[in-house]
């Protein structure tokens, strides 16, 4: 596909996530996302309308939180929380969301959790990329959670039904090569570095962390996964999580977009707001992956290096055997296994 060389708008949409806890059952879940998927689009539109004459450039991709239709699962057992908040992936939710794309004609990613039909009783943390057709053209599955079921717990499974591709999926489009980085795995190099080596230029990161004046780690990683893969992230936080016991401003901040040098281009303070928007300048950021010389990390890797470090696993795969679903301590089990084992062999 033909790439736009013209710099386009970026948006890192800071908004309240709402928490489904209170829910009677799916129907009242369903009925409150799709209330606030009604809200967005106005704001989205005033937002981008906003942007195109205060800077002159039209605003093509559009970041939203992390599970901004839903808040964490907190304790809510994997089953339960499944039947009644996780997304399908032909259901009404994202139906919704792929209508504001079209109207706005946007690249909206979007952040949440949903439901394979081939793993019945569970979900999955997914990021979707919605163009402006209203089609998903990304679905990236969260490959490295602390308390929910992920693709690697069902590896052997997950990769003979997706593919490699499917779990690092990178969509192609006019506005550049997209990958998805979900929450805390900013903190994890390779999965970015699997990404770029993959073609991806710009990193979706759906978030919802705690801000802060200070340089936390996932503001730090944010900038050192941009540099080092020559690439921009557009890193869109909540404003907060409503409808939960937690302090509304707990996760709140902080959204970002960060260019290939690892340089802040715009960051928004607390509160929902639109300020971090900034240019994504696609032929600068292709010349200086051509460009021989030292910066040029991405063209430097020598990846036999680390092949043998890698060939093992740290946290193991297909922790969950074909059906389980587990209790949610399972997941802390499984992590204090790890830290005993590595401690045993002296690793830590």
């Amino acid at each position: 596909m033909t790439t736009t060389q013209a710099p386009y708008a970026a948006v890192a949409m800071q908004l309240t996530a709402q928490s489904v806890e209170r829910c009677a059952d799916r129907a009242e879940a369903s009925a409150q996302m799709l209330s606030m998927i009604e809200a967005l689009g106005p704001k989205l539109r005033a937002a981008t309308i906003f942007i195109q004459q205060y800077a002159g450039t039209p605003v093509r991709l559009a970041v939203l939180p992390e599970y901004l239709l839903t808040s964490y699962p907190g304790r809510i057992s994997i089953t339960d929380f499944a039947a009644k908040a996780a997304l399908d992936v032909d259901g009404p939710e994202y139906a919704a969301l792929g209508q504001i794309a079209a109207q706005q004609n946007l690249f909206l990613a979007v952040n949440a959790y949903e439901r394979d039909v081939h793993f019945p009783g569970l979900y999955f943390q997914a990021s979707v990329i919605l163009t402006p057709s209203g089609d998903a053209v990304l679905r990236y599955r969260r490959l490295n959670s602390m308390f929910a079921p992920t693709p690697h717990d069902v590896w052997s499974k997950y990769l003979g039904i997706y593919g490699l591709d499917g779990v690092f999926p990178v969509a192609r489009t006019e506005i550049g090569n997209l990958a998805a980085i979900a929450s805390e795995e900013i903190l994890y190099p390779e999965i970015a570095r699997a990404h770029a080596l993959r073609g991806a230029e710009v990193f979706i990161h759906s978030s919802s962390e705690i801000g802060s004046p200070l340089a936390t780690p996932k503001v730090i990683a944010k900038r050192a996964r941009a540099f080092e893969n020559i690439a921009y992230v557009v890193s869109a936080n909540t404003a907060g999580i409503s409808g939960t016991a937690l302090p509304l401003a707990s996760a709140d901040g902080n959204s970002m977009v960060v260019d290939y040098k690892g340089q802040v281009l715009a960051e928004s303070t607390s509160g929902e707001t639109f300020t971090a928007f900034a240019d994504i300048d696609l032929a600068a950021l292709r010349a200086q992956r051509r460009k021989p010389g030292m910066t040029n990390q991405l063209a430097r890797q020598r990846l036999e290096l680390f092949a043998a470090t890698y060939a093992g696993s740290v946290q193991p795969a297909n922790s969950l055997s074909d059906g389980q679903i587990p209790d949610r301590d399972h997941f802390i089990r499984t992590h204090e296994a790890v830290i005993e084992r590595l401690s045993k062999d002296g690793l830590i």
